[in-house]
């Protein structure tokens, strides 16, 4: 492998893994909805 290449794999899966840890932390921040808005949605599914 050369060098280019392995420079180009390590700067994509850190930037990858940049992005999902990212989104992770920002879902496990979000606070949880109140329990009357989570059942309005339920109901609509139905």
């Amino acid at each position: 492998m050369s060098k280019e290449a392995l420079i180009f794999m390590i700067a994509v899966q850190g930037t990858v893994t940049a992005i999902v840890a990212y989104f992770f932390i920002k879902v496990l921040r979000t606070p949880p909805r109140p329990p009357e808005e989570a059942d309005d949605e339920s109901d609509k599914e139905e």
